[in-house]
């Protein structure tokens, strides 16, 4: 399965390839599970869109509150069912 590839830039001006693996809404927030590579051994991250109606282009920012990240995490794994996620 060809996964889509998005360009994430990070606050300090690094761009780094990602790939979707899923996308969810939770309380009217949408939310991407990216990792960094299409490989089994890829980093997981989960993005939180900021942005607003109206804009053009996706605001998204790296969950880094652990009660957040923990709460989509779980939402992410049911809909994934096999796959486990790993917190640091």
């Amino acid at each position: 399965m060809k996964l889509e590839k998005i360009v994430f830039e990070a606050e300090d001006g690094t761009k780094l390839e990602l790939y979707v693996e899923e996308e969810t809404r939770i309380g009217g927030v949408s939310y991407l599970l990216v990792t960094d590579s299409d490989s089994d051994e890829a980093n997981a991250y989960i993005l939180k869109d900021l942005s607003v109606d109206g804009d053009l282009m996706g605001n998204y920012v790296m969950v880094e509150d652990d009660v957040e990240f923990d709460a989509v995490s779980r939402v992410f794994e049911q809909m994934l069912e096999d796959t486990d996620l790993l917190t640091e």
